[in-house]
């Protein structure tokens, strides 16, 4: 991409990791075909879908089919395939690292989100700057309550507690600069959360409103157990922040302690406060307790620096100009 973008054709890889989607992949990849040729932002910049990326993870018999009659139909239709069930981010990320457009989307294969948005994300990150947009649904989305509120709760705790950077809320539906795209995928080590990954080296997010749409299938639903999974997973690749709360936990209990202790001398001199066995027990457990938390939090520390190298966390990305990226 240039900064005179409004008059070359941008081209975009679009990324759909496929599970179940024999019943939905035609009618989205009709949509996406809708953009392959040249196109224009809501701004007025040339863009096009150069490629469509379709990642099988092991799904059903079907999607495989569907796939393959859609890649021997469409040129510009390319298939991945995983050699077992990986998830979805796994299956993303092959995608993204298999991908040549100077942006990447990604999509999900249920036809929720609208690929008629592509353009507008693109002039929002042009507009401001950014390496990534995700896209803001201004309705709920078709889930089960409990997914939606799983969902929410998620993205909250991730923004508000684990997250290390000035993060936006997240969506899989999201544009990405091609550079950050293949080397967050290049990177990224198993188990890491894909969104986690992409705040350790995008410096600016930004979120283009769109509108979600009824799945093209009876609606899925997560597991509890599958959704305590993801939550973990963003927990334990989201670097070494939560490991800070034991240090601090047990630093209160510590002082906690010490102001229970000066309490108790206090009372003792003054003769106002019966002293009990119950005192020193819980100076003991406080104090110990708040020793043990402290000491368990530094040396989690350093096992957390250890898991964030294991996790692939790079120590910088080389781009290329921003103003040659985004017109800076």
């Amino acid at each position: 991409m240039r900064a005179m973008a409004k008059d070359a054709a941008i081209p975009v890889s679009v990324v759909v990791p496929v599970y179940n989607g024999a019943e939905t992949l035609r009618d989205l990849v009709t949509e996406l075909s809708a953009l392959h040729g040249p196109h224009r932002t809501p701004e007025g910049r040339g863009f096009h879908i150069s490629e469509v990326l379709l990642v099988w993870d092991r799904g059903s018999k079907g999607s495989a089919d569907a796939m393959r009659q859609l890649d021997q139909e469409l040129d510009f239709v390319r298939t991945i395939w995983l050699s077992r069930n990986f998830g979805q981010h796994a299956a993303t990320l092959a995608g993204m690292t298999s991908s040549t457009g100077e942006w990447v989307v990604t999509l999900d294969e249920d036809g929720q989100q609208d690929p008629s948005f592509i353009g507008a994300m693109l002039d929002r990150a042009f507009d401001t700057g950014s390496q990534l947009v995700y896209a803001d649904p201004t309705n709920g989305a078709p889930h089960s309550g409990l997914r939606n509120s799983a969902s929410r709760f998620t993205k909250w705790f991730f923004l508000k507690v684990l997250s290390e950077s000035s993060f936006t809320e997240f969506n899989s539906y999201r544009l990405m600069h091609g550079e950050i795209a293949r080397t967050v995928a290049a990177y990224t080590g198993s188990g890491v959360y894909l969104d986690v990954a992409l705040s350790w080296v995008v410096a600016q997010v930004a979120q283009q409103p769109v509108t979600s749409r009824d799945e093209g299938r009876p609606a899925t639903s997560y597991s509890f157990g599958r959704l305590v999974g993801h939550f973990l997973r963003l927990v334990i690749s989201s670097g070494t922040r939560p490991l800070l709360f034991v240090s601090t936990l047990g630093f209160l209990f510590v002082i906690l302690g010490g102001l229970l202790t000066i309490w108790i001398i206090y009372g003792a001199l003054a003769g106002g406060v019966p002293i009990g066995g119950w005192a020193s027990t819980m100076v003991a457990i406080l104090v110990v307790g708040g020793a043990t938390l402290l000491s368990l939090g530094i040396i989690a520390q350093y096992v957390g620096a250890a898991t964030n190298m294991s996790l692939g966390k790079p120590l910088y990305v080389i781009v290329r100009d921003p103003r040659e990226t985004l017109g800076e």
